[in-house]
């Protein structure tokens, strides 16, 4: 059985004599980052775009300090999903399934090339779909860019969309509901579900 490992894990402080100083030292710096992340709750809440890059930290930034923002082309995801739409349909998860990435506009107008054409909003959607320019939504959740994330991980494991965004389903317009990308907020989760807490998991190399 595999001993569930814990971030600051002090196993490395009995390894005999032979235990330098910098080792005993690394283990302190480990523990102090952790818990000063943790009071302060660091990282930042994805609408995560299709790029596939991580966050700017100045835009990690800017997104922590907001709720819900406006964005290029009004869009209710209580209006979409009320119509049985899932998910998956406009935010696929492709390899290696750390993002759920965003429609193209051309996308988009597969339905709105005839549903509700002459509305300005809509108009403006078919704009980005002929230029085929990229929709320039406003994060309201961010990654930060040194952590590790993968959605496809999450889903298989049985979390739901709504577990860490919320209930999209009854948001006209789109809002942070969760401090799910913060370090807090990561850490109460896994501990609520049983999920490693070890550094290494989410802080590669640490």
């Amino acid at each position: 059985m595999v001993k569930r490992q814990h971030c600051g894990d002090e196993s490395a402080l009995h390894g005999g004599p032979r235990m330098k100083e910098s080792a005993l030292r690394n283990v302190v710096l480990h523990k102090v980052l952790f818990f000063a992340v943790l009071v302060a709750g660091f990282g930042t809440p994805a609408i995560v775009t299709a790029s596939q890059e991580p966050a700017a930290k100045d835009e990690s930034a800017l997104a922590a300090k907001r709720s819900t923002a406006e964005q290029p082309v009004p869009f209710s995801h209580k209006l979409h999903l009320t119509l049985a739409m899932k998910c998956q349909e406009c935010h696929p998860n492709p390899d290696p399934g750390d993002r759920m990435t965003l429609p193209a506009a051309s996308k988009c107008m597969e339905c709105h090339r005839t549903i509700g054409k002459d509305r300005a909003d809509i108009q403006k959607l078919a704009e980005f779909a002929q230029s085929k320019e990229t929709i320039p939504w406003v994060r309201i959740y961010v990654v930060s860019g040194w952590v590790f994330w993968n959605h496809r991980s999450h889903l298989e494991a049985g979390m739901k969309c709504d577990s860490c965004h919320g209930e999209v389903s009854r948001m006209p317009v789109l809002k942070r509901a969760t401090n799910v990308t913060t370090m807090a907020g990561c850490v109460e989760c896994h501990r609520k579900n049983d999920a490693n807490t070890g550094c290494q998991y989410c802080h590669p190399g640490k």
